[in-house]
C-alpha cells in the first residue's frame, strides 16, 4: 500500500499546472547555493531589503559562512564604482536589514567589489488591443463567465486587428496538407 501525504500540500510530482515562478525558485536555488546563497530570495528581493535607491547601484554576489555555521557570515556586494564610498558608509544599516530579513544574525560584515551592474534587457512592449467591433461584441455580452468573456473579447480584438487570414507565399514548393474529418 502506498503512503501519501495527507496534510493538504501538493507533492512535487502532482501533475498540476505550476507557475513559472515556482519552478524557477527550485532550479535557481541549487545554483544560488553553489555561489554561497543559502536563501536565494536575498538576490530576488534585494530592492526590498535595502531600498530601490541602493538596489540600483548594488547587488549581492555571495554569502560565505564560517565552516559548519550558518551565522556570522560575510556578504560580498557588487557596487558601482562611484557609489562605493556611500554604500560603505551605509554598511551598518545594510547588515541590520539583511539580518532582519534572515531573522537572525546571518552576516557580521560586508566585503565590497567594485564593478558594473548587469544591465537588464528591456522588456518588449505588448501591442495595444483595439476595441472589440460592435457586431462581435454584442454576442459576447451574453456570456455569463467573466473570464471566458474577457478571453473571447481579446481573441475578437486580435482577429479584428489582423490584416486578414494568413497566406502562403506563392514560391513555396510544399504542398498544403488536407485533413479529412469524418
Amino acid at each position: 500500500m502506498s503512503k501519501r501525504k495527507t496534510n493538504g500540500e501538493d507533492s512535487p510530482r502532482s501533475c498540476r499546472p505550476r507557475k513559472a515562478g515556482e519552478l524557477v525558485g527550485d532550479i535557481g536555488g541549487q545554483s544560488f547555493r553553489r555561489f554561497g546563497f543559502v536563501q536565494h530570495s536575498i538576490v530576488s528581493r534585494w530592492s526590498e531589503i535595502v531600498g530601490e535607491r541602493y538596489a540600483r547601484v548594488s547587488s549581492p554576489e555571495s554569502i560565505k559562512f564560517p565552516a559548519g555555521k550558518k551565522a556570522g557570515g560575510v556578504l560580498t556586494l557588487l557596487v558601482e564604482g562611484a557609489h562605493a564610498p556611500l554604500i560603505q558608509h551605509l554598511t551598518p544599516m545594510i547588515v541590520e536589514r539583511v539580518n532582519r530579513f534572515f531573522g537572525y544574525a546571518a552576516i557580521n560584515r560586508i566585503v565590497f567589489r567594485q564593478g558594473r551592474m548587469p544591465v537588464e534587457a528591456p522588456r518588449p512592449e505588448r501591442p495595444q488591443l483595439r476595441p472589440v467591433p460592435k457586431e462581435i461584441g454584442e454576442g459576447l455580452r451574453e456570456i455569463a463567465d467573466p473570464e471566458l468573456r474577457t478571453c473571447l473579447e481579446s481573441l475578437a480584438a486580435q482577429i479584428a486587428a489582423s490584416s486578414g487570414p494568413p497566406a502562403l507565399s506563392k514560391d513555396s514548393d510544399e504542398p498544403i496538407v488536407v485533413i479529412n474529418r469524418s
